[in-house]
């Protein structure tokens, strides 16, 4: 009889057998090795009947590390060309795929659970358990993480196995959370992420991360979960990924990859982000994506931005001489309302409308440089409906409402342009017929009539006096609600 380090050897050089052409495999009723399913079967019972004091004794961590690395890749989903189309939704080979990984899942469970009931008995003991599970943590994390979301590769079963290795992962490792698991219990104990990315940087290089479509979701549903302070220790192992992601020419790894450099301005101090320069780094990428059209790009970019501008102008602040030069706000307003003006697709209208408000508030009084042409894209979104919830006449009154605020100075000058516009837009919305629900249309008065006034408390009672012509001659009941709305609130 083989020793049973030697048969967990064997069984080893079985699985790490290359699985069969789909071709080849489709027709089967298991896409393994012909000595595949066998191999597994018999790991499994080995695993079942062999006591803890025989199998942690006589079996050596490295080989178990060995035999768990080989069961995941033996799982692990198709690997694709560098330039590869998309994955289709659902086919034979991804199917073959989700049935390996729940029989691979099953032989990990019952891994797992003779590591826990080894921990409480005096041989092998915490010392050995803990030294196997420093050896197979991560890569039974990876496989776990890999099937645990919906993907091609993944069924219903294949889910419902890896989330519950994950969750006998994470109680064998003594552990409450996935987050616990990663990052430590402690701001100074080391947790497992160190072990993962030591794992998935391998394959996160520019050559090689498309390879194995699952090693980015694997990479982005990990990094989450590992936050402030424990992040700022991993930094330079997951922002270069990150970057590489977001550099991609698709749209959905450009989102991934801005959604993870978004986590990373989020939970890594300042000082750390401008050391070497890597704010900028990051806010070069980010801003090159600006030149996009693709909506939910944009919304994650300007997102990202708004985090990360405030990091680099208190590093600006603090090295330049002069306290009111140019910064960061000021390019990327500028681009913004350079784009505004020539856009004419409602979905990049609207996601621009609701950004702009916060991008005025971070300049405050500083605005006043873009003025000019602030004021042409605030009288030209007012003009255009854009629908029955009219997002972007909202966020551009909200726009509004915050320029008035902060450069209250230079808006007497600009008076009779903003109230024509004002108007106007009142005017549209009280004759509008169409779908625009009452709730909608009463938002757009209120907000017009609040613009007017703080236009007319800036403007020493000019729009008062300026609407009292209008009033007079004004049959309209809601226009005149309107108008003494302003009235009561300036007086």
């Amino acid at each position: 009889m083989l020793p049973l380090d030697a048969l967990c050897q064997d069984r080893l050089g079985l699985l790490t057998e290359a699985p069969p052409p789909a071709e080849r495999a489709l027709p089967q009723p298991r896409p393994l090795t012909p000595e595949g399913p066998g191999a597994l079967s018999e790991l499994g019972a080995l695993l079942e009947a062999a006591g803890s004091r025989r199998l942690f004794g006589d079996v050596s961590p490295g080989t178990l590390g060995e035999l768990v690395a080989s069961l995941s890749r033996f799982a692990a989903p198709p690997e694709q060309q560098q330039e590869a189309a998309e994955l289709p939704a659902k086919d034979r080979a991804n199917e073959a795929v989700a049935e390996r990984a729940v029989e691979v899942g099953a032989v990990l469970l019952r891994l797992l659970a003779k590591l826990e009931a080894a921990r409480a008995e005096e041989t092998p003991g915490e010392p050995v358990v803990g030294a196997i599970l420093r050896r197979v943590a991560a890569p039974i994390y990876i496989f776990a993480v890999t099937h645990v979301v919906d993907q091609p590769w993944t069924s219903e079963r294949s889910r419902a196995v890896a989330r519950e290795l994950l969750e006998s992962l994470v109680r064998a490792a003594g552990c409450g959370s996935v987050a616990e698991f990663l990052r430590g219990k402690k701001e100074d104990e080391e947790g497992r992420f160190a072990a993962v990315m030591g794992l998935l940087k391998l394959e996160l290089t520019k050559d090689t991360w498309k390879r194995n479509p699952a090693t980015k979701h694997v990479f982005s549903w990990t990094l989450p979960h590992v936050t402030r302070p424990w992040l700022s220790h991993y930094l330079e192992s997951v922002l270069p990924p990150s970057l590489l992601i977001s550099d991609d020419y698709r749209e959905e790894n450009k989102i991934l990859g801005v959604r993870c450099l978004h986590h990373l301005v989020l939970n890594v101090p300042g000082a750390d982000l401008c050391q070497y320069n890597r704010a900028q780094v990051v806010y070069h990428a980010l801003y090159n994506h600006l030149y996009s059209r693709e909506a939910p790009l944009l919304q994650a970019v300007l997102l990202c931005l708004l985090d990360l501008l405030p990091v680099l102008e208190r590093a600006q602040h603090r090295q330049q001489q002069q306290p009111r030069a140019p910064s960061r706000s000021d390019e990327v307003l500028q681009l913004l309302l350079t784009h505004m003006e020539a856009e004419h697709r409602l979905a990049l209208r609207r996601l621009y409308a609701r950004s702009l408000p916060a991008f005025v508030q971070r300049l405050g009084i500083l605005v006043v440089r873009h003025l000019k042409r602030l004021q042409r894209v605030i009288v030209g979104y007012l003009e255009v409906c854009d629908g029955p919830e009219e997002e972007a006449r909202l966020g551009i009154l909200q726009t509004l409402r915050c320029t008035i605020e902060h450069a209250w100075p230079r808006m007497p000058c600009r008076l009779p342009e903003l109230l024509q516009a004002l108007l106007r837009m009142m005017w549209d919305v009280h004759t509008d017929q169409g779908l625009t629900p009452e709730p909608v249309k009463a938002a757009l008065l209120q907000g017009a009539t609040e613009c007017l006034i703080l236009l007319d408390r800036c403007s020493a009672g000019q729009v008062k006096i300026l609407l009292e012509g209008i009033y007079s001659s004004c049959e309209e009941s809601c226009m005149r609600d309107s108008d003494l709305l302003l009235t009561s609130f300036v007086q």
